[in-house]
């Protein structure tokens, strides 16, 4: 595969709850290869399929760096992960610990939303937005926001914890530890716990092939699986796609009056099912926001980049590191 003039390839992994994806990028943002791995629960196995991942890479590419996105409370110039709902990891020197598995190849490691709103700020949906909420949905909700290109971390460098919004009091319990949080009922979780709970309930709004497998195995029910069933026009993963398309178009009008943006843009896995989805969620956002017919509303966009948009920012924060150079 031949190289374009000043091409600087990087390694971006996207370490979400059910799965590790890494891709190799190039320095225009294009993602030239791939390889991934199930998500393990222990910390040294976690990060022995992160390197794993990588070595595959590695052994058809030439790489400088290679950049973490994950879902938690993250401390990027050191490399820590303080603490991450869906890992195994506290308080962990994360980038030391990959670094060394990896022979010493620098690694960085950041919010997966901040990946993503930086990587569709520099080649995808948010170019040129003001203010610009990024809502990645996948096993939870991760937020970042772009005011005037830059990310705003907060005091601590967790903001904008959008996932983790109480929007059920004593609602489903959470990983965090909380109850009611808002990916709880908006997320490739929340729409197979949807499903499996319209099942339970007794009150299937027709014969669904779901249930049938449901009965079966329960676990065979996933986020994915429930999509799927949907585009293939099975009640119950329709009911249940209606319910999520409510509860994201809430979770932004509340969003929006904290924030203000010009745009929205819905990224993570979730976002490649957008289609089913995002059209009733829009209509339930201009319905229900504050002031609904005198005010600007925020546009509302699916990445441009689609689930790769964490591996890229990742992997472009990797090449632009001091370290890489």
């Amino acid at each position: 595969m031949s190289r374009r003039p000043g091409d600087v390839r990087t390694i971006g992994v996207d370490v979400g709850g059910t799965s590790v994806r890494a891709g190799v990028v190039d320095a225009h943002g294009e993602v030239l290869d791939t390889a991934s791995a199930p998500t393990p629960r222990t910390d040294d196995a976690l990060e022995a399929a992160i390197a794993g991942v990588v070595d595959e890479l590695r052994a058809r590419h030439t790489v400088a760096a290679v950049g973490l996105a994950l879902a938690g409370f993250v401390d990027a110039p050191r490399g820590l992960v303080r603490y991450a709902p869906h890992l195994s990891w506290r308080d962990a020197p994360v980038a030391r610990r990959i670094g060394e598995r990896l022979g010493g190849l620098p690694v960085v490691v950041e919010h997966d939303a901040n990946s993503a709103a930086l990587a569709e700020r520099r080649y995808g949906a948010a170019a040129g937005a003001s203010v610009a909420l990024v809502v990645a949905l996948g096993t939870g909700i991760g937020g970042a926001l772009l005011l005037d290109g830059e990310l705003f971390r907060g005091a601590h460098g967790v903001a904008p914890e959008l996932g983790h919004l109480r929007v059920v009091p004593d609602g489903r319990a959470c990983p965090c530890g909380k109850r009611g949080c808002w990916e709880r009922y908006c997320s490739g979780t929340a729409l197979a716990a949807t499903a499996l709970e319209i099942l339970s309930g007794g009150d299937a709004p027709g014969p669904s092939g779901l249930a049938r497998e449901a009965a079966v195995d329960p676990g065979r029910v996933t986020g994915k699986r429930v999509a799927a069933a949907a585009r293939e026009g099975d009640p119950v993963a329709r009911a249940a796609v209606e319910d999520m398309a409510r509860w994201l178009g809430e979770g932004l009008s509340l969003a929006a009056d904290v924030f203000d943006p010009d745009l929205v843009v819905i990224a993570g896995g979730v976002s490649a099912s957008a289609p089913l989805f995002l059209d009733a969620a829009r209509e339930h956002y201009a319905r229900i926001a504050t002031g609904a017919g005198n005010r600007p509303l925020a546009r509302i966009r699916t990445a441009q980049l689609g689930a790769a948009a964490a591996v890229v920012g990742a992997a472009t924060l990797a090449r632009e590191s001091p370290a890489a150079r």
